[in-house]
């Protein structure tokens, strides 16, 4: 069982959750994740025993050496964190963890099991896939919640799928068979530019997940990292012509399918999250 050191009592707390591996396309998801971290400085408060759910010969640990001496190895498990941003009236836990290599049941349940006795009001979890998007547009986010209320007030589009999943996938199932709601986010990171890092797909993930929130989060330098990753790779495709001919079909595509009123509710959520900026400017643009 997970051992939740020193927690105390949590106010009204939401959960935010990514992992590494098939469901963290350029490490968009779990870099939500660490932005996050690292802005609100939040506190570790526990870790899983990765001896049941791990292949160590597939997922291994890393080992951090200076000047010829082992200073620290690092074991792959799925970690908590505790923050309490400012100007906020809850408590937000932070989950970052590389999807299992077995033990996907018992994994799920054990996390659950967690969250309840934190008595989590909200799992936010945060995946990316490749996909036949343009660099050059709005990074897709799907949403995806436990159950037809919850998506109608989160105003969720319904998604259609039917195929494999990873461990998001599984978690969110485990969250409403325990009654835990949960809602999924998913950014469609474009697939001829996959290697990490994804900074305009993370800055996407972290907008849906102001948007389910309901509050601001800190972007930092976000804003500037997407614009100069799609600088980056505008140049390499102006370096070749098949690459440059390919990004305008994908481009045509998404226009011609973006439908009017889909664009009004993307104009209507910008101006919301510049409405909760000016609320909290502390949290930068």
């Amino acid at each position: 069982m997970i051992e939740l050191n020193g927690v105390g009592k949590l106010t009204a707390p939401v959960l935010v959750a990514a992992f590494e591996g098939w469901n963290d396309a350029g490490e968009a998801a779990s870099g939500v994740i660490s932005h996050l971290g690292e802005e609100w400085h939040a506190k570790p408060v526990a870790a899983m025993d990765p001896e049941d759910f791990y292949d160590f010969q597939v997922t291994r640990p890393v080992v951090e050496m200076s000047k010829g001496h082992t200073e620290r190895l690092v074991w792959p498990t799925t970690r908590f964190s505790v923050a309490s941003p400012p100007g906020a009236d809850r408590d937000i836990v932070l989950v970052y963890g590389i999807e299992p290599n077995m033990r996907w049941r018992a994994f799920s349940d054990e996390l659950v099991t967690s969250f309840g006795e934190l008595k989590v009001e909200l799992v936010v979890l945060l995946g990316a896939l490749l996909a036949d998007a343009p660099h050059t547009r709005p990074v897709p986010v799907s949403a995806a919640a436990s159950d037809p209320r919850l998506a109608e007030e989160l105003n969720a589009s319904p998604v259609d799928y039917k195929g494999p999943t990873g461990i998001v996938g599984v978690l969110a199932h485990a969250c409403h068979d325990a009654g835990i709601p949960a809602v999924s986010l998913w950014a469609s990171v474009p697939h001829y530019v996959a290697q990490p890092p994804s900074p305009k797909a993370t800055l996407a993930l972290l907008r849906g997940v102001e948007d389910v929130l309901d509050m601001a989060l800190p972007l930092a330098d976000l804003g500037e990292k997407a614009r100069a990753w799609e600088s980056g790779v505008d140049e390499l495709a102006q370096q070749d012509t098949e690459v440059a001919d390919y990004v305008r079909t994908l481009e045509e595509s998404q226009d011609a399918t973006d439908l009017p009123e889909a664009s009004g509710d993307a104009i209507a959520r910008e101006f919301e999250r510049y409405l909760r900026r000016r609320g909290n400017p502390g949290t930068g643009r």
